[in-house]
């Protein structure tokens, strides 16, 4: 992990190539203007996503974490168990102190996605990337702090 440099792991989820792609140039652009380095991998899917993370937040190598997918609602309740787990799976590691901004579309059909990736539109991939950076930002602030003063 960086002194004074964030270095961000993108962790992105391509099953919806097109937004998943403009997700990623949002959060790109808003790490560059802050200065901070990052790297990305491919997850199978948004299910896998946390475990991605988990395993590499262990390796210490990274100040901070950006999730970026999309699951789009179908006809079974396959959406609500992907929407959920991986939810679920980002809270735990928030909790357990790791930095993660969430940028996971769960939308109703693909004309949603696209309006909250685009980057001349919602840009939640410029929304994940700025809560990664504020977190990591936090999780500084928290680790000087001397509780015997």
């Amino acid at each position: 992990m960086s002194e004074s440099t964030p270095h961000i792991l993108i962790v992105t989820s391509r099953y919806y190539a097109r937004i998943a792609e403009e997700l990623e140039h949002g959060v790109a652009d808003t790490l560059r203007e802050a200065d901070a380095t990052y790297d990305v991998i491919e997850a199978p899917g948004a299910f896998e996503i946390p475990a991605i993370i988990a395993l590499a937040a262990e390796a210490a190598e990274y100040d901070g974490f950006v999730a970026l997918g999309c699951v789009v609602r179908g006809e079974t309740s396959h959406y609500d168990y992907v929407c959920g787990e991986c939810a679920r799976g980002i809270m735990n590691l928030s909790l357990a102190g790791v930095a993660v901004g969430f940028g996971v579309l769960t939308v109703e059909n693909q004309d949603q996605a696209w309006v909250r990736a685009d980057r001349t539109q919602k840009n939640k991939g410029r929304e994940a990337a700025r809560a990664c950076l504020n977190m990591v930002t936090l999780q500084k602030h928290f680790s000087d702090v001397d509780l015997d003063d």
